[in-house]
């Protein structure tokens, strides 16, 4: 089962998703993707971890999540905005090529046996367009991957303000 959870930033999407993850498994994986980039956000990361009690199974993948063995269990990804940026930031910003190896490493994740993923994304398209030419090249990357990952989804909801609304499944 892929559940894809999508909203703006701070509309309720990480707490939505870590509440089915307990509703469906008494020790949820939490797979963080985000990279340290400087000292604020390792105090964002520590917060999060604080978050999370200890029926958690907290693992910190910035890329490679085929890497980690899913099988039987349910597991939130969050998210998908911080996992594309290391993949443009590390083919220096080619699209297509981010694209094409997060997809790759996602099929890879879905391919496994009885596996629950709770994806979370940012909905980065429906705010103020991008200043500069990188920041549009990652609202197109990421606007495209948020649709293959609907389309894969067996369940997508958009958070709006704190509610869940459910857009398929």
């Amino acid at each position: 089962m892929i559940y894809f959870i999508t909203g703006g930033e701070r509309s309720g999407k990480s707490s939505y998703a870590e509440n089915i993850a307990k509703e469906l498994s008494e020790k949820p994986m939490y797979v963080a993707t985000a990279r340290k980039w400087d000292d604020d956000f390792q105090k964002r990361i520590d917060r999060h971890q604080k978050d999370r009690d200890k029926r958690w199974v907290n693992v910190e993948k910035e890329k490679f999540l085929s890497e980690i063995d899913f099988s039987g269990k349910v597991a939130v990804i969050d998210c998908v905005t911080l996992w594309l940026t290391n993949f443009f930031v590390d083919t220096k910003n080619e699209v297509e090529l981010s694209l094409s190896q997060a997809k790759a490493e996602f099929e890879a994740v879905a391919q496994q046996p009885d596996v629950t993923i709770i994806i979370i994304s940012n909905e980065i398209g429906m705010g103020v367009h991008a200043d500069t030419h990188i920041g549009r090249k990652f609202t197109e990357l990421q606007g495209w991957m948020n649709q293959y990952l609907a389309k894969k989804a067996d369940k997508v909801v958009l958070m709006v303000s704190g509610i869940p609304v459910t857009i398929k499944g």
